[in-house]
């Protein structure tokens, strides 16, 4: 006779306790419900141990290091600079840990029924844990999304780095080869550059970021060839081999074969959801692409069940994904209500390089492919007084509006102080203003901010006409 394993029963059990689950989990439990959050750890969530936190603390060393050897250019002479990696990455791990301790806390928290121990479908309502069965009325899949393998000849036997690998790396090497144009890819590739690894950048596309506008690509490309990293794009990788010690790239650029070797390959040409292990098919749940598909009320094909974050494959952006997870948490416990839904309009997006870059709601290409009728007008850093001031020209401001109300439909920057800039203009399109309200916002002077009136004030111009 086999033993039966226990059933426990909750409201609401939320596969996965990162920025998306605990969002979602957040939700459920204020609105009264019995709440579970299933977790095989480390705890923390992507965000916080393997990427926002952790590479937005190294970039800042590379920051400090670069403009300190500008110092010159503004009258101040220092001496030899250099990065001590050991100190950087203890700097980052300190910080990791004090964010990863918070987010703990938060879980272990009375509010809900922590498991750490990995999870799987039994059934539409039945999740194995560990060696215990944990039933729900509502379940909500969180469980992110895990470096993609990409099979290209030679890859794997030269062998590679993710960007969980080279956010731990202590030993700098002396020169890489990074696979990958997206923020991953040239948030790292800019910060060992600038530490004084000699770092190759190959992107299949056009043009780095190749989900924006090329207008808004190229200034960054541009600023990253003049600190001395070589970037190739419009590649194709054709193969990779071993030499002595070094790894060799093969590939095509503009037709022309080309080879590039270094002591080590960062793979950072995506990532996708982290579904292997969850036995969806057994709940019923619709995947397709890799993904579980999800409508605007983030559910699934299973009306109980919910998937939110970089899991469903819809946008890898954390506030995103807590908007998910809110939305979920929401529907899951208030059956009786008209549902909440995404609202993706304003669609945040913005990568920590230097300049930075980020965007908000339509790009160009996107009111082209879809139809949608745009004004256009942009203004450069390098006619600007504060950025003048700074020594910071590179890039400019870009705002797209619909052609006769003025409404802002897209605003695009790439320039200092970027992912700062465009929240005022994601405030302006939240409440669906227009160019004539960014236009007559009081603006101090001299500031960064003033630069986002410029292209506004030829924009009304433009409908006065």
């Amino acid at each position: 006779m086999t033993d039966t394993p226990s059933l426990l029963h909750h409201d609401v059990a939320v596969i996965g306790g990162g920025s998306a689950g605990y969002a979602a989990a957040r939700t459920a439990a204020d609105a009264g419900a019995d709440v579970a959050i299933i977790d095989s750890g480390p705890l923390g969530g992507l965000c916080i141990l393997r990427g926002c936190m952790p590479s937005k603390a190294i970039l800042r060393s590379a920051e400090v290091m670069a403009l300190a050897r500008r110092g010159p250019e503004f009258g101040v002479h220092v001496g030899e600079i250099e990065a001590d990696l050991e100190f950087i990455m203890d700097r980052k791990e300190r910080l990791v840990r004090e964010f990863a301790e918070y987010r703990i806390e938060q879980l272990r928290s009375d509010r809900f029924t922590l498991y750490e121990e990995p999870a799987s479908f039994r059934s539409p309502h039945e999740l194995q844990v560990g060696d215990r069965v944990v039933t729900a009325d509502r379940i909500a899949i969180a469980t992110g999304s895990t470096v993609s393998h990409v099979p290209v000849p030679g890859l794997d036997e030269v062998g590679y780095l993710t960007s969980d690998d080279l956010l731990d790396l202590r030993r700098q090497p002396r020169s890489l080869i990074v696979l990958g144009g997206g923020s991953v890819a040239v948030e790292l590739a800019q910060f060992y550059s600038r530490i004084g690894t000699e770092v190759t950048l190959i992107q299949r596309s056009h043009h780095i970021f190749s989900g924006s506008d090329e207008d808004l690509a190229r200034p960054l490309e541009a600023h990253l060839r003049e600190e001395g990293m070589a970037v190739h794009t419009g590649t194709q990788l054709q193969r990779f081999e071993r030499r002595g010690d070094l790894k060799v790239a093969h590939f095509t650029c503009d037709g022309e074969r080309r080879e590039v070797a270094a002591e080590q390959i960062l793979q950072a040409l995506g990532r996708r959801p982290n579904i292997d292990s969850l036995e969806l098919e057994r709940a019923g749940v619709e995947v397709r692409d890799g993904h579980p598909v999800v409508n605007d009320e983030m559910r699934t094909s299973q009306a109980h069940i919910y998937a939110v974050g970089d899991v469903n494959a819809l946008h890898e952006f954390v506030h995103l994904a807590i908007h998910q997870g809110e939305v979920a948490g929401y529907n899951a416990t208030h059956p009786e209500r008209p549902p909440h839904r995404i609202d993706t309009r304003v669609k945040l997006q913005v990568a920590f390089t230097d300049p930075q870059l980020a965007m908000a709601g339509f790009t160009e290409s996107e009111c082209r492919a879809r139809g949608i009728p745009y004004l256009c007008a942009s203004y450069p850093f390098d006619d600007h007084g504060k950025s003048l001031c700074l020594g910071e020209l590179h890039g400019h401001v870009k705002v797209l509006c619909q052609p006769r109300t003025g409404e802002i439909l897209g605003a695009h920057i790439v320039g200092p102080e970027a992912g700062e800039l465009i929240h005022e203009l994601a405030a302006v399109m939240h409440f669906h203003g227009t160019v004539h309200d960014l236009a007559a916002i009081p603006h101090y002077h001299p500031t960064l901010a003033e630069i986002l009136t410029y292209p506004a004030e030829e924009l009304a111009e433009q409908l006065a006409d």
